[in-house]
């Protein structure tokens, strides 16, 4: 996944992003929002290079648009797909998901699910 897709990479933004990381957290598990949460502050950092934010943005717009290869309300198997992308897109910019990013990502984790034996959905970003 050297290049995104230019129609995901066109597919999102902010806004999208956090209407769909608050609205489906539960749905799409903690694993899934941990590798969205990664890819999103990563694309955020001024040490990002152009040609890794491309390939972020293209695996974040797969995971806004609601229409993929496997319906994300499919139970069980629903987001799948999605972690797919946001794992080659990691594999590919990895060296930019630092420890800083990978707090960012933690710290809002944590305010969404509490501790490992909560599952509340998230409420605000």
């Amino acid at each position: 996944m050297s290049t995104a897709n230019p129609t995901y990479e066109k597919a999102y933004s902010d806004q999208r992003f956090w209407r769909k990381a608050t609205r489906h957290a539960s749905a799409a598990g903690k694993q899934a929002l941990e590798k969205a949460l990664w890819l999103y502050y990563a694309v955020k950092s001024p040490d990002t290079p152009k040609w890794a934010r491309r390939v972020i943005y293209g695996a974040l717009g797969y995971f806004v648009l609601p229409l993929d290869a496997i319906p994300d309300l499919a139970p069980l198997v629903g987001y799948t797909d999605d972690l797919s992308v946001m794992t080659a897109a990691l594999a590919t910019v990895a060296f930019y998901i630092n420890d800083d990013v990978k707090q960012q990502a933690s710290v809002k984790l944590q305010n969404w699910f509490g501790t490992a034996d909560t599952t509340d959905a998230p409420n605000a970003r």
